[in-house]
């Protein structure tokens, strides 16, 4: 059965959550570093697809609070133009992300996460709940 990817898309980290076979679950899977290089990124996105049959992308759209677009939703507009274009046969869904990463710092607060570590692990645990959001409205 084909899996669901969560992407928590951002210009230095992105992270990648994966649904269990049934699409049911979310779990983090990981953050890619790219530092402004989308292209690190696709090729990641392409490996991931050789060990896992993905059938659907769910990105994070990050508007602002009042539901305008903010400069990282134009910037995730442009990545989710570029991912259209090297994956089309992928359903691609936004969904709206607005509370992940302060859902994603209460989470990590609450397991007493060492600050080195949440960087690294913040935008994992946000692409799980981008997922996690995708998932519940289905």
């Amino acid at each position: 059965m084909s899996r669901k990817l969560g992407i928590d898309y951002g210009v230095a980290r992105t992270g990648i959550a994966i649904t269990d076979e049934l699409g049911i679950t979310a779990q983090g899977l990981e953050t890619i570093t790219s530092n402004g290089n989308d292209k690190i990124i696709l090729r990641r996105l392409a490996e991931i697809l050789e060990n896992y049959e993905i059938d659907t992308f769910v990105v994070g759209n990050p508007l602002n609070m009042d539901g305008t677009k903010s400069e990282r939703s134009i910037e995730t507009e442009a990545f989710i133009h570029k991912l259209k274009s090297r994956f089309n046969k992928i359903e691609i869904v936004q969904v709206d992300e607005r509370l992940t990463t302060v859902e994603a710092h209460k989470t990590m607060n609450m397991l007493n996460i060492d600050n080195r570590k949440k960087k690294q692990i913040a935008d994992t645990i946000s692409a799980v709940y981008i997922l996690e959001s995708y998932i519940n409205k289905k």
